[in-house]
Formats: structure tokens, C-alpha cells, sequence
């Protein structure tokens, strides 16, 4: 629980009293390997922290063809946030590549508790900045750099991560085949 306050008080500090109220809306879930956190189609009503672990969103196009949108490596906030906000299902599965820890609680029970803790609120706020912040720069890199430069920005962002899980993940995350990060991966050996 502590790493999650930690977590929390990084993006926007609570107030004693305002964690001692979220504190308890947290419970602990082991999230094995392959495990989803969300489905496709289903209605999200819970968000987690992603305690330890890997876990990917992705959706799938009408072909059923899978493509990573995003990784999530602990520390981070996992959930569908679309589906939370409008309550409508979701598309964009979330989906455990390691096995994990989460810390999940129920999103309205979170969100009435903004009128007593605007510090709460506030956080929220934060968090949706962030991730909006995330997005578009992903948005950019995909349309204005080429697969060799996004590979690289995603050495740097996620240092690690490719010893931990398949390099199809990766390249489907990149918006490339797996044969095509192979020859970013060891330009010589397609010479």
C-alpha cells in the first residue's frame, strides 16, 4: 500500500485525512500472467495500481489482428479510462504480460469522494493530464518518426522491457512486424 501513496503524493500530494479515506477503497489482487484486468466489451467500474508487473492495452482490428497501444510497467495506474468516464463497454483490452500485483478500487466510490477532498480531485486531474500528455506525444511519434527513432524512444522509456516479454509485443507497440524490428534490432545481419 505504501508504494501506492508514493505513487499518488509524486503526482499531487493527499492530505492525511483524504488518504485515510482512499486507503481503504484499495484492495490487493494477484493478476497472473495472461490474465486481463479488462476485457473487450466489458462496462470498467474499477481502476488499479499496478504494483509489480507488465501489462499491455491493445485492441484488435476487424481481421483480428492485435496491436499494442500501450505497456504499463509498475509503477502505474492501469484501468479503462473511457469506459470508467462514460460507462460505456470497453475496447481496448488490459491484459497482464508478467504476473502481478494490482491495488484496484471501485471508480465511484473513488469519485464521490471529490466534493469532501478537492486534494482528490485535484489528483484526478492530474493523472488525466498526464495521460493526455501521454497520448499525444505517442500520437506524434507514430506519424513523424520513422520505425528505427521509435525503437529507440521506446529503449529509453521502457529500459528492460524486452527481456521480459515477446518481441512481437514490441513490434506490434511500434506499429511494425516482427521481422522488420528484428533488422532495426541487428542492422548487419539483413546485409
Amino acid at each position: 500500500m505504501m508504494p501506492l501513496k508514493a505513487y499518488l503524493d509524486a503526482l499531487s500530494p493527499l492530505k492525511p485525512e483524504t488518504w485515510e479515506a482512499v486507503a481503504p477503497l484499495f484492495q490487493p489482487v494477484l493478476l497472473p500472467k495472461n490474465a486481463h484486468y479488462i476485457r473487450d466489451q466489458e462496462t470498467a467500474t474499477t481502476l488499479a495500481f499496478l504494483e509489480t508487473g507488465i501489462v499491455r492495452a491493445y485492441f484488435v482490428n476487424q481481421q483480428g489482428q492485435e496491436y499494442n497501444k500501450q505497456f504499463f510497467v509498475a509503477p502505474s495506474l492501469i484501468g479503462a479510462y473511457t469506459s470508467l468516464l462514460t460507462a460505456q463497454p470497453n475496447r481496448i483490452p488490459q491484459q497482464a504480460l508478467s504476473d502481478c500485483v494490482i491495488w484496484s478500487a471501485p471508480y465511484a466510490a473513488l469519485t464521490r469522494l471529490y466534493d469532501t477532498f478537492p486534494d482528490l480531485e485535484r489528483l484526478s486531474r492530474k493523472i488525466a493530464e498526464h495521460y493526455f500528455l501521454e497520448k499525444e506525444r505517442k500520437e506524434l511519434e507514430i506519424v513523424l518518426l520513422d520505425a528505427t527513432a521509435r525503437y529507440h524512444l521506446f529503449q529509453q522509456e521502457f529500459p528492460g522491457i524486452e527481456q521480459m516479454i515477446p518481441q512481437y509485443h514490441v513490434a506490434s507497440y511500434l506499429g511494425i512486424t516482427p521481422i522488420q524490428l528484428s533488422r532495426i534490432r541487428h542492422p548487419q545481419s539483413g546485409k
